[in-house]
């Protein structure tokens, strides 16, 4: 067994972070959840790391972790500490996976993607798990993955831009995987161990994440670790209304020209227009950081602004 790592967290007011998917290049939205985390950790006199999300090895696309850096580096953000590579950290991973199976809070699950389709109950992301493992031997049948028993009241959380969130698990989500079939850990395992070794006290990121919240306050309730608080930003949406998304090909930033990308996502998130246009991104980050305000930020998803026209 994997030694159990100490969970104690960071002694840091505001620690915030930004944790990219290296599945291809920075796109408008991901800059976005970047610009909002960013500023709202600056302008709090706080620190922002960058944690590089890269469990998943089938989607990974090879370069993409390097190329986001530099992007990043680019357009002007300046991260406190090494950047941390999930990949990196799986023996912390399977120490709080123990953990939550020694409180039997944990089964193997050996049921296809079709049999929960076929026995499963309709949600919000999907047919639910119908609790098919919990009680029934998977013994010949080959563990497919490590579910989380999910028996808890609906989970709440007041989040600083979407207003208070409230989920029901059980109904809603059901038993979710920690660990997949293919052996990966899941994300929602990740990034609660990870939030709480970085010391992150602030998350800031897409609202695409909010209905994963739930599952993680839960996961934090169960490994005795502490709640972030939580803000998540509305999401960009393409000229047919979709979520922005790399999986669909969203073009990604011009790191050549950065500043008109950098007041359009500035713009995107509700903030003022400058007295004086910056002309690189030192200027823009020397008077974004003293007029950021995150109460600004409007919580509904739409599409960007038109970009700022050249100077």
């Amino acid at each position: 067994m994997v030694a159990r790592p100490a969970l104690q967290p960071v002694d840091a007011p505001y620690r915030g972070r930004f944790a990219p998917s290296p599945t291809g290049p920075l796109h408008f939205g991901s800059l976005v959840a970047a610009l909002g985390s960013y500023a709202e950790a600056r302008a709090q006199g706080g620190e922002w790391w960058v944690r590089m999300e890269d469990l998943d090895h089938p989607r990974e696309v090879p370069g993409a972790a390097l190329a986001i850096l530099a992007t990043l580096e680019a357009f002007g953000f300046e991260w406190d500490g090494p950047v941390i590579y999930q990949s990196q950290r799986t023996e912390v991973y399977a120490a709080a996976l123990d953990h939550l199976s020694e409180r039997g809070l944990l089964y193997a699950c050996a049921c296809s993607r079709r049999e929960i389709a076929a026995a499963g109950i309709p949600g919000p992301e999907g047919p639910l798990y119908p609790g098919t493992c919990r009680t029934k031997a998977t013994r010949g049948r080959g563990a497919r993955a490590i579910r989380l028993r999910v028996e808890t009241p609906p989970i709440s959380f007041q989040d600083a831009v979407q207003g208070l969130v409230t989920q029901d698990l059980e109904m809603e989500v059901g038993d979710f995987i920690l660990r997949r079939a293919d052996g990966l850990h899941a994300y929602q395992l990740a990034v609660v161990v990870d939030d709480a070794l970085q010391g992150i006290s602030h998350v800031v990121r897409g609202a695409d994440l909010t209905r994963s919240t739930p599952r993680q306050i839960l996961l934090q309730h169960y490994l005795g670790l502490p709640t972030p608080i939580y803000a998540h930003l509305p999401l960009v949406l393409d000229g047919e209304g979709r979520k922005l998304s790399k999986s669909d090909a969203a073009a990604p930033v011009d790191s050549r020209n950065p500043v008109p990308t950098l007041l359009q996502a500035w713009a995107f998130l509700g903030q003022p227009a400058f007295a004086e246009p910056p002309l690189n991104p030192v200027e823009f980050w020397g008077q974004a950081l003293t007029s950021w305000c995150l109460a600004r930020v409007p919580p509904a998803a739409r599409r960007p602004p038109a970009p700022s026209p050249p100077r």
